[in-house]
């Protein structure tokens, strides 16, 4: 019987049996493409082999443990890609352990512990996820770029002692700081899982909160309560946590607690304040699901596990077919109110951040308080945004997020008349930098797509933007910056119609997204919408656009007496506002400049610039009416 060290890969599909229940030709030609144009292909260039294989999972050694993380994180970066383009129902995600150890050979085959560890691991972690030994995490922690986050140790069925685990942190690609000495400062937070045991226990604790990344906060989706009782309820709830999961992981403002760890809350009377503790989580994510003849009923509650507030909460009651439409609603209702529109957890950290000594902060909080400023709108905290999101950026130079908004920070000082050739070439560097460090951040795509936009290359802007999209297509922020530029890429009815759901997502959007919103609305004529939406601003928010818009919408509805009223009321304030004047600014298309002349002449504004104006702009675009003779 020969023995040999080797590294295990353990992979398996997440909900497999519901998909084959849903379509089963179909997930089984998804699984057979996907083993062939993706795992097989992968596992071979990474010097591995597989040596079984089961209906929806592998196994496979590889001589380096180095070329085992390597492989597993291009498979799930791979399969992200290849879901990018497929209902979020059909979806193949899956789950992957590694564990380093002795192995029996028996011809092609592989048997012993090493295997059942890797197996172990592989249910330890998150849908789309990556879950390694401790063996596997001390070997390549020096020599890999990925972050590996403490998770404890785990008992797991049929291995006596607890296994070491941890979770491969896929967001960002910046290298890590070189390591220090086994073991890192961070593995001392790994006691969190063993204390929330003895909390829901009852017994007395102590508070040993788990590590977070860069300082930042955290959520912990407790898994939905099965009021049905039967299994197929139950792979429901399992699924609807699994899928919230993953898509608040996918935003960067913060953590998401691992499912193995709240997994302990299963079934068990936990207080939101008590779990929070435990698990150094701010937030909890709570609820359930009933299924009736033909009907499912769910209900999902945000808290603040400080507090023990309850911040949000909802119920929906719909035919079951439509239990799909309602996870991704879900989802993308608690995403954005954590950090994407409302930005709950942000907040938090700001509040925190106010609170400590400016040289005790660190990246992260410079970041969030650079945010705040940026929030403003106006130079004097823009400026000073800029000197925050520096400073983060100078400690943490892989901090994707701080670049994004540091590109924003540029852009604005740059309208505002600021060195406008230097701030765009600054924002465009740093958004460049973003999308470097983070291709899995859709809002530096957002940003980078911006700044090819404003120099003209609109072909790439748009490439970026769906990808954006495609990445994080219920995010406000990310849908908000696609609407600003949907008219100018021809589609203004998309751009509306985005808003209606940008809204949805974000009741409360803030004022910088409502000047987006009504350009988005006027363009596709939408004209009661944008005045709506301009209803949201003051007049003193209002720039010279804001007060045509306002104007051709009253006077495109029939309103004309409140129409002159506003023409007269945006003269006053801008004296030489004409429609040449304003049409030939730049970042007009054509159809956006035919919808502005039209309606600019039903409010009344006069068509021609004085000379002193039109002296003013480069190449300018004279209308036949004012024309030289």
């Amino acid at each position: 019987m020969d023995r040999k060290l080797s590294a295990i890969l353990a992979a398996d599909v997440v909900g497999y049996s519901a998909l084959m229940e849903r379509d089963e030709a179909g997930t089984f030609e998804r699984l057979r493409a996907g083993r062939k144009e993706l795992f097989e292909p992968e596992i071979a260039r990474h010097h591995g082999q597989i040596f079984k294989l089961m209906g929806d999972g592998i196994l496979a050694e590889f001589g380096s443990v180095v070329d085992a993380v390597e492989c597993a994180v291009s498979l799930q970066r791979g399969l992200a890609e290849r879901n990018a383009a497929v209902p979020e129902d059909q979806r193949i995600r899956v789950r992957i352990g590694i564990n380093l150890g002795e192995v029996i050979v028996d011809g092609e085959d592989r048997y012993g512990e090493g295997v059942n560890v890797a197996a172990r691991l592989q249910q330890l972690a998150d849908p789309g996820g990556i879950c390694v030994s401790g063996k596997v995490a001390r070997e390549v922690e020096k020599k890999l770029a990925f972050g590996f986050e403490p998770m404890g140790d785990q008992k797991v069925k049929n291995i006596a002692e607890p296994v070491q685990a941890f979770r491969v942190i896929l967001e960002g690609q910046a290298p890590r700081q070189p390591a220090q000495s086994w073991p890192p400062r961070w593995v001392w937070a790994a006691a969190a899982v063993p204390v929330l045991i003895l909390v829901l226990a009852g017994t007395a604790w102590q508070f040993w909160p788990t590590a977070t990344l860069g300082g930042k906060p955290s959520v912990a989706v407790l898994p939905f309560d099965n009021y049905g009782g039967d299994e197929a309820t139950g792979r429901l709830a399992d699924g609807l946590t699994d899928d919230i999961i993953t898509d608040l992981a996918g935003f960067p403002e913060f953590q998401v607690i691992a499912r193995n760890s709240t997994e302990q809350c299963r079934d068990q009377p936990a207080v939101p304040s008590e779990v929070g503790k435990a698990l150094g989580a701010g937030f909890v994510v709570e609820g359930s699901i009933q299924r009736q003849p033909d009907r499912v009923r769910i209900t999902a509650q945000l808290i603040d596990a400080k507090t023990g507030k309850h911040i949000w909460s909802q119920r929906w009651d719909r035919p079951d077919e439509d239990l799909f439409a309602i996870q991704i609603e879900i989802s993308e209702q608690i995403s954005n109110r954590l950090g994407g529109g409302a930005g709950l957890v942000q907040e938090a950290g700001r509040i925190t951040a106010h609170r400590k000594p400016p040289e005790n902060l660190n990246a992260y909080e410079f970041y969030l308080l650079g945010t705040e400023k940026l929030e403003q709108v106006n130079q004097a905290d823009v400026e000073e945004a800029v000197k925050l999101l520096t400073r983060a950026v100078e400690l943490d130079p892989g901090l994707a997020r701080a670049w994004v908004e540091l590109s924003h920070s540029h852009v604005i000082l740059a309208g505002f008349g600021v060195e406008p050739d230097k701030n765009r070439a600054l924002s465009a560097e740093a958004a460049e930098r973003a999308v470097r460090l983070d291709p899995s951040d859709a809002e530096a795509h957002v940003v980078y797509a911006s700044t090819l936009g404003d120099k003209g290359e609109l072909e790439r802007a748009k490439a970026e933007f769906d990808t954006a999209l495609r990445l994080a297509p219920g995010q406000f922020e990310v849908l908000t910056f696609y609407i600003d530029w949907a008219s100018t890429f021809g589609e203004p009815e998309r751009g509306a119609q985005l808003v209606d759901k940008a809204v949805s997502l974000n009741p409360g959007f803030p004022m910088w997204s409502a000047r987006i919103f009504t350009h988005a609305y006027f363009m596709a004529g939408r004209y009661e919408d944008a005045l709506r939406m301009l209803d949201r601003l003051t007049p003193e928010n209002y720039g010279r656009k804001h007060w045509v818009m306002r104007s051709g919408a009253l006077a495109a509805i029939g309103r004309t007496e409140e129409a002159k009223v506003s023409v007269t009321d945006a003269l006053r304030r801008f004296p030489n506002l004409t429609v040449e004047g304003l049409v030939n600014q730049p970042g007009f298309n054509e159809a956006e400049r035919q919808r502005l002349i039209e309606t600019m002449r039903l409010a009344g504004f006069a068509d021609c610039a004085k000379a002193e104006e039109l002296a003013k702009i480069k190449k300018p675009l004279r209308l036949p009416e004012c024309a030289s003779p």
